[in-house]
Order: C-alpha cells, then sequence, then structure tokens
C-alpha cells in the first residue's frame, strides 16, 4: 500500500511538470501578445474594409510611388506624409492647416484610417499615425509591412487616382502626445523627474561624434539610445513582435510618461508608434527634437561636440576644385 501511494504521488508530480511543461512551451512558442494589437493592420484587415464608407486608406508615400501602384481605394494627400504633414521647418502643420488637409482627404473623426507606405518610408507612415493620434484620431491603424506585405500575399495593385469626397475633420487635440522643448530642457536641468526619455537615433548622433545640428550630443538625462533600426525589420518593414520590443524596452516603467525624439522628430514617431503597441501609458513623441534643441547653446547637451565649420568649408572647397578638374578635363 506504502509503495501504491508512493507511485501514485511519483506519476501525479509527473504529470503536473508535464502539463507544466507543454503550457511553457506553447507560451513560448506563441509568444507574447503587444498589449494594444489592433493599432497593427494586417493585409486581411485593409482587404476585409476597403472601400467601405467609414473606412480610409492612406498611401505614404510620394506622389511617384503612389502613382506607380497603390493598395485599391487607397489615397495620397499629394506626397509623402513624412513632408507635407509638416512645415518647412519639418515639425507638425498647423492643427487648423491639418484639419483642412485631412478633411479634404476624405478623412474624418468617425472613420477608421489605415496608413501605409513601404519598407524604406517606413517613418513616413509612423508620422501620419502620430500625427492623427495627437489629434485625437482614435481609429488609426498602421499597416504592418506596408505595400511589401500587400504584394506578398499575392494581392494587385491599382494606378487609379482617387478623388475622395471632402469631409469635416474636427481635431480633439491630446497635448500628452506632443513634447515641448520647454518640457525637454526642464528633464535636462533633472527639474522634472520619472520620465522616460528615449533617443531614437543612431549611436554615433547620441556619442555626438555624427552632428546634424549646431552641436551634437544628447540631451542631458536620456534614460536610453534605442536606434529606430533596431525595432523593425528592415526588409519587410515589419514591426519587431512584442518579445523582440520588450528586450529594448521592457526595463523601462510603463506607467511614466516616455518621450522618444530623434533629430527631427520623425524617426521618433516610429517608437512612439511601439510604445502605443507595448501599452505605455503617456507616450510622446518630441517633435522639435534635437535640431532644435542642439542647435540652441543655451539648452544643457550631454557629449556636446560642436560642429566644425572649418573642416566644413574645407570639404565644400575641395569639392568645388575637383568639379573645375571634371569640367577642364571635358574640354579636352
Amino acid at each position: 500500500m506504502i509503495k501504491y501511494d508512493m507511485f501514485r504521488k511519483m506519476r501525479n508530480a509527473a504529470m503536473l511538470v508535464l502539463i507544466i511543461s507543454v503550457l511553457f512551451i506553447g507560451t513560448f512558442a506563441s509568444g507574447a501578445e503587444y498589449a494594444n494589437p489592433d493599432l497593427l493592420a494586417d493585409v486581411k484587415m485593409v482587404a476585409d474594409n476597403i472601400g467601405k464608407p467609414d473606412w480610409v486608406v492612406i498611401d505614404c508615400r510620394d506622389e511617384h510611388a503612389y502613382a506607380g501602384g497603390h493598395i485599391p481605394g487607397a489615397i495620397n494627400l499629394g506626397g509623402a506624409c513624412g513632408k507635407v504633414l509638416r512645415d518647412a521647418t519639418l515639425r507638425a502643420r498647423k492643427t487648423e492647416d491639418l484639419e483642412k488637409m485631412l478633411g479634404n482627404a476624405g478623412v474624418s473623426m468617425d472613420r477608421h484610417v489605415v496608413v501605409y507606405a513601404d519598407a524604406k518610408l517606413i517613418t513616413s507612415a509612423s508620422v501620419a499615425f502620430w500625427v492623427l493620434e495627437q489629434l485625437g484620431h482614435d481609429k488609426v491603424h498602421f499597416l504592418n509591412g506596408g505595400i511589401e506585405a500587400w504584394k506578398d500575399a499575392g494581392k494587385s495593385l491599382d494606378k487609379t487616382e482617387m478623388n475622395p469626397t471632402p469631409a469635416a475633420f474636427k481635431a480633439k487635440v491630446i497635448k500628452s502626445r506632443t513634447a515641448s522643448t520647454e518640457e525637454m530642457v526642464k528633464i535636462a536641468k533633472g527639474e522634472v523627474k520619472d520620465v522616460n526619455v528615449i533617443d531614437s537615433r543612431t549611436e554615433k548622433e547620441h556619442a555626438g561624434s555624427d552632428i546634424r545640428a549646431l552641436r551634437g550630443g544628447h540631451i542631458p538625462n536620456t534614460t536610453t539610445n534605442v536606434s529606430h533600426v533596431k525595432t523593425y525589420d528592415v526588409q519587410t518593414g515589419k514591426i519587431h513582435t512584442m518579445d523582440d520590443l520588450e528586450t529594448l524596452f521592457g526595463k523601462l516603467d510603463r506607467n511614466k510618461r516616455t518621450i522618444a525624439y530623434c533629430q527631427t522628430g520623425t524617426r521618433s514617431t516610429l517608437i512612439y508608434l511601439e510604445l502605443r503597441l507595448m501599452g505605455f501609458k503617456t507616450p510622446a513623441n518630441y517633435d522639435d527634437s534635437w535640431i532644435v534643441y542642439g542647435s540652441n547653446v543655451n539648452y544643457p547637451a550631454a557629449n556636446e561636440n560642436w560642429y566644425d565649420f572649418v573642416k566644413a568649408n574645407e570639404a565644400i572647397k575641395a569639392v568645388e576644385e575637383l568639379k573645375k578638374e571634371i569640367e577642364e578635363l571635358k574640354k579636352k
């Protein structure tokens, strides 16, 4: 009897270990799901809904790429979203200008909006995603994999230019989704704490050796430097899985305000999208970014390195001399 009870206990323990192992392996194989998966659209979602009166699909590539073939029914805003939705200073246009542009394109607050581009112009689509969300639109979707995913699924392209019926677009701006330079200066000085700050530029830009403003370097009290190219597959344009994003941003407190920045507030919109996917409560994009911050000498900077105008002028002079030599050779 004692031997039977011992055997039964060992059997039950083995069964328990087996069940736990199966559950663990199943979970590991499937991977974690995004906290907000509906923000990403797949080909089926687009194919099932395009053409419906309450859906709009925006091709965020430039007008030439759009004319060369786009998802049937998709509209174009007259150029790449990363440009047309921004002004000459590379910052988001004024709210009233965006309302007019989006309204003329048939976009309204009660219609679902899908934005897409291609792998090379992925940030053009993420700019549109962030712009719409900061305007208060709550039905924006990002086509994961863009037009490549559409073509890989065997779907056809169309070259017909769409002329949508204008709609009324009235923004309900969510200010927390945009970080101001004033806020970033306070963070840099340590006056505002308990904030996650992500530099989505390259390591060289962060270190100050790649200078793209008056100064090189980064904003003091930046929490982490994660180049945007590490967050998606550069060949397919697909956002990395939740598990992969966890390796990059998992140590950050999702309950804290989290701000992404880059050079012009473009690359950082992709990080904003990914933070939303992961369930960060108050993510924001610093639209001014380093091009503004790094060019104001009154703002504190870490790894500060000044732009070498002498070296730049020498390089320009060398190029001009080379051009003259080429012209002389052509004459001979």
